[in-house]
Order: C-alpha cells, then structure tokens, then sequence
C-alpha cells in the first residue's frame, strides 16, 4: 500500500429540505388552515480519529465528499428526514488545515477523537409558521439553508515516540531492522527510504515506537532531494535518534547539516524538533579499522565539548548487532528521564 501522509479534500454538507406550503383538506372538517412541516436538516460532516491505520491512501482517489440533504417537509405538519451524518475516517494524528495552510482547524491526535469540518443547512419553515390573525391561509414557506461547503488539507503526523534522522545511507533503515520487527527497504544507494516506516521496539516490558524518516540533505528545507516535509512525523515524538556514517571522514561536518536543517524547519514551521532530547548515534562502527575510528571520534567529541552537549555519542554497528542493546537501555534510561520532567 502506497504511504500518503497529505491530500487535499473538497467537503460539502447537505442543505437543508424546504418548508412545505400545505393546507388541511379533509371532510367534515368545516375549516381547513395551514399544515405545511418544516424540512429536514442537512447532514453534517465529520472526522473521526481511528486506530491502526497509518495513511491517507483513501483520499488519493476520491477528493470530493457530500453529506445527504435533509427531506423536504410535508402536509400534517410532517417534518422532513434530516440528512445522515458523514463520518470520514482518518488516522490518529491527522491535522486538519484551511486550503491556503494558514488555518489549522483541529489535530486529530487521540484515537476517537472527532471535528465537525462541515455543518449541514438549517431545514426551510412550513407555512404553518406563518398564519396570523390577519393571514389565515398564507402560502409562503422557507428553501433550506444551504451546508458548509470547504477546500480542506489532510496532513498526517505519525505519532511516534523516537524519530530517526540522518542523511541517506546513515543505516537508519537498518538500525530499525535491528531493533523492531519492521523490515524497511535496504540498499546501498541514496534514499533507500522514500517513506517514513514505524516500527516496535521492546525493553523490558515496555514499548517504544521508531519511525524510520527519508534521510535528509544539505538544503532540504529548500526542497533539495526529498525536502523536509517528512519532518512532520518527528514533530509528535519524544526523542530524536541522530545517525551518524561512521565511515565519513568528518563526523562534524555531518552532524552540522543535519542540526541546520532541524533549526530550518522549526524556523519554517514554528516547530520546536532541535529542542528534543538527543542521542547521537555513529554507525558502521566495523567498517572502520580502530585507529581511524578513535581519531574521527576524538575530534567529534572535542566539537561536542565546545558546543556544551553533553551527549555521548553512542558507537554501533546496526547491521553487525554491534552495540544494539547497550543502545536500547540508553533510549530506555533517557526516556525515564524525559517523563519525570
């Protein structure tokens, strides 16, 4: 199933049902008057948050949504039906945003949770609200109110609780293998990952979700490469997971335009992703031979120093299981940190 995390939506309530312009007719009766009911109210329409579903794919193909309009009324002062409600789906975490972006409208991000996008249309009068002393047959009665009627965009956050970022080819999607039971595309050639892939981590009883993100590149938040609208999905989670290729010569240089793109982003879009907690990961620790690696990680550490952060960067190797579980404690330990904060 293709990842799709946006989409732009037309919605339309129904319109409310016309008033009816009815008069009693029945034998025996000496006079008649008016009896025209009123209309039915026009469905409305409504998101609703659901559960293990993770993409937007339902609204590639069908853009255009309209709720029932509401029964016109009848004689006998019937009422018309009002129209039925439209519920539409999305997953847990979808933003809800005006056409031009400027708007957000609601953040579906708990399981159930629901917004009315669109209110349907009052129902019109029958004539019956119209008799006065002076008017005793009066043959006026109301249309419907038209529904709300609006452009909208679907933006989906996954909610996870660690985000991994790294340029292409860190072994992102290969730390997430290592770690979960998800099994990401892997290969060696840049952006491997097109879309972003969740994955389970368990550590004692306890369950952590990863998502795995396109990697990134110098200039993303200008578009170049991917772009960096798959930061989105790091904005809901706890901690950021920042690999590192241990096999590049400058280790800084690396970590340098990643952080930029972070602060680009949070710039952009008002987020705050280079305010969250941090763990440092520097891959392929095997591919190296221990001298090269000890020097690259001593000037590393030295800019780490002069930057007071004071993260340790943890050494691994994701596709030789090479410090995975020292890894998972750490990530446990520092989100046992985070929640007494």
């Amino acid at each position: 199933m293709k990842f799709q995390d946006r989409a732009k939506i037309h919605i339309k309530a129904g319109d409310g049902g016309n008033g009816s312009a009815s008069f009693r007719r029945e034998k025996y009766i000496e006079f008649g008057g008016p009896n025209g009911g009123d209309g039915g109210r026009g469905g409305d329409i409504i998101f609703r948050a659901v559960p293990n579903v993770n993409t937007l794919i339902d609204y590639r193909f069908k853009s255009n949504f309209k709720a029932e309009r509401g029964e016109n009324g009848r004689g006998r002062m019937e009422t018309g039906k009002s129209g039925e409600t439209l519920v539409l789906p999305v997953p847990t975490g979808t933003v809800i945003l005006s056409e031009n972006e400027e708007i957000e409208y609601a953040d579906l991000n708990v399981d159930g949770m629901e917004y009315r996008a669109a209110r349907g249309g009052n129902g019109g009068w029958g004539n019956v609200h119209f008799k006065s002393p002076t008017n005793r047959a009066p043959k006026q009665a109301n249309d419907g109110l038209p529904g709300d009627e609006r452009t909208i965009i679907l933006q989906l956050k996954l909610i996870a609780d660690i985000g991994l970022v790294g340029f292409p080819n860190a072994g992102k999607s290969t730390l997430l293998a290592a770690v979960t039971a998800a099994r990401p595309k892997i290969a060696n050639y840049p952006f491997t990952t097109l879309n972003p892939q969740l994955g389970v981590m368990y550590a004692h009883n306890r369950e952590f979700v990863l998502v795995d993100l396109p990697g990134l590149i110098e200039g993303a938040s200008e578009g170049v490469g991917l772009g960096d609208r798959f930061l989105g999905h790091a904005e809901r989670t706890k901690m950021i997971l920042h690999i590192i290729d241990g096999t590049e010569e400058d280790w800084t240089a690396r970590y340098k335009a990643i952080r930029s793109e972070i602060e680009s982003y949070d710039e952009i879009f008002g987020a705050a992703l280079s305010q969250k907690p941090e763990i440092i990961v520097i891959n392929k620790q095997d591919a190296l031979e221990p001298e090269d690696w000890t020097a690259r990680a001593k000037k590393f550490n030295a800019f780490l120093k002069r930057q007071k952060i004071t993260t340790q960067p943890m050494p691994i190797s994701a596709a030789g299981r090479i410090g995975i579980q020292e890894l998972i404690g750490t990530i446990e330990r520092e989100f046992l940190k985070i929640q007494k904060t």
